[in-house]
Parts: structure tokens; C-alpha cells; sequence
């Protein structure tokens, strides 16, 4: 996507001004908010079940409280069932997906890109960017980029340029899934405590038959969960990095 150097200036003011839109802080409020107040927020994941792991408890909150929630899916996780043609996969973790999303009360959408063949190109991002813009998200969250797995990367870096071909207009977090064997170097700069919404969060996990949830969260969630709680005196957490880089620390709910 060519750069406009109109939203450039905009983005450079934005950030170094430190415009804050939304934030989560702002966004986490115990009671439900009326419709007035109601935000917009998108995660962007890589496959079917990134963001039910990596952030499902942030979103379950968010939902709960009146937010509008929307999951954009960058692919559809073909390539995961093992014994199953592409198609046939398909299939079967977009209904998994469905499902998850119907538990997080969040609204699925695909964006079309093939499991283990992902491409990061200008037309790869303006389909993306389009789909993120048509929801004018407050907040967006998505994979965090440094991380083993071809696909986690290219869904953080269109999502990150999108973000920045927008000036910056919505706030950008990321979040971690199996810290330490994909997700690399990952220091929250903010923590939600999830312990009301940790089992909402592991039902939507558990709709990945296909993906045997029990092994995902033995892949590391369940300590990631606890060990972030700790961080923050609570039963379980989840970590996220705030894109301008200026963390809010413990974000109360």
C-alpha cells in the first residue's frame, strides 16, 4: 500500500504528541456500558483458536461489558488437520471458529489467506486494511511479531501496517501465544486479570477439537495464564504490548 504522506504527518503527530484514542484502562470498567459508550475492538489472528488462546479472556470481558467484538481470522487453518484435505480442514475450523466466537460473543470474520502459506504484500494489506477499517475499531489486537511461526508474523506485521497507514487512529496491543516456543521476547507493558472470564475463555479454546485444545493449553496458556496473574497478585492474566510503547501497568477492571 503506497505511503501517503498526509497520514504520515498525521501518524507522526499522533504518536509523538501521545494521542491516546482509547485505551484499555479506559475501556475495562466493571459495569456494563450504555450503547453511548459502547467501543469497537478487532483481533486480528493468525488461525483458528490464536485469539481464543491469546487473548480470549480480554475479549469474553469485553464482550460482557457491551463492547462490540470482531475476530478477523487471516486464514482458516487448512493445513491443520492432519489426513484432511485442505478444503475438507477448512471446513471444519471455520465451524470451530463459529463456535469459539459465539461463546466470546464476538462476531468471526475470514479474511482468506491459505494456512502455512500467508503472504504480506501491498494487496494482502489493503484487503486487510479494509476489513479492519470497515469495522472502525477504538482497539485492535493481534499477534505479536516476534514469534516462530510464519503465519503469527505476517498477521502482526499487515496488522501493524494497517495501524500505521491509519495514523494511528486506533490503538494497537499484542499478545502472546506459547510464550517461549513461538511467541519470543515478549514483556507485557499491560495486564487484564481474566479470572471472571478464564473459563469462558478455555470453552471458546476447547470448540478446536480438531486442534486437541487440552495439548494447546499444555503448550503453555495455562502457565502463561497463572505466571501474568502472579505478576499482578490475581489467579490468572493475560499479557499484552502496547504498540506506542508507553505501558499503563496494571490495568484494574
Amino acid at each position: 500500500m503506497p505511503e501517503n504522506p498526509k497520514n504520515r504527518r498525521q501518524f507522526v503527530k499522533n504518536v509523538t504528541a501521545g494521542i491516546s484514542f482509547l485505551s484499555l484502562p479506559n475501556l475495562l470498567q466493571a459495569q456494563a456500558q450504555p450503547t453511548a459508550n459502547r467501543k469497537k475492538i478487532v483481533c486480528v489472528g493468525a488461525h483458528p483458536d490464536d485469539p481464543e488462546s491469546g487473548c480470549g479472556g480480554t475479549l469474553a470481558m469485553l464482550s460482557n461489558l457491551g463492547h462490540s467484538v470482531t475476530i478477523i481470522y487471516l486464514t482458516t487453518g487448512e493445513a491443520g488437520i492432519p489426513g484432511k484435505s485442505h478444503e475438507e480442514a477448512a471446513a471444519i475450523r471455520k465451524q470451530e471458529a463459529i463456535n469459539a466466537c459465539k461463546i466470546l460473543g464476538a462476531k468471526p470474520v475470514f479474511a482468506g489467506q491459505i494456512d502455512g502459506a500467508t503472504i504480506a504484500d501491498n494487496a494482502t494489506l489493503q484487503q486487510l486494511n479494509k476489513l479492519i477499517t470497515s469495522e472502525q475499531p477504538d482497539i485492535v489486537f493481534t499477534h505479536w511479531p516476534i514469534d516462530t511461526h510464519k503465519d503469527h508474523q505476517v498477521a502482526s506485521l499487515l496488522t501493524l501496517q494497517c495501524w500505521v497507514a491509519n495514523a494511528a487512529k486506533f490503538e494497537l496491543y499484542f499478545f502472546e501465544v506459547c510464550n517461549g516456543e513461538q511467541t519470543m521476547g515478549f514483556y507485557p507493558t499491560d495486564r487484564v486479570n481474566i479470572t471472571d472470564t478464564q473459563a469462558i475463555k478455555r470453552n471458546a479454546v476447547f470448540c478446536h477439537t480438531s486442534q486437541d485444545p487440552t495439548g494447546i493449553y499444555n503448550c503453555g496458556h495455562a502457565i502463561m495464564e497463572a505466571f501474568r496473574g502472579r505478576e499482578i497478585g490475581v489467579n490468572a492474566a493475560e499479557g499484552f504490548v502496547r504498540m506506542s510503547g508507553k505501558g499503563n501497568g496494571l490495568l484494574k477492571i
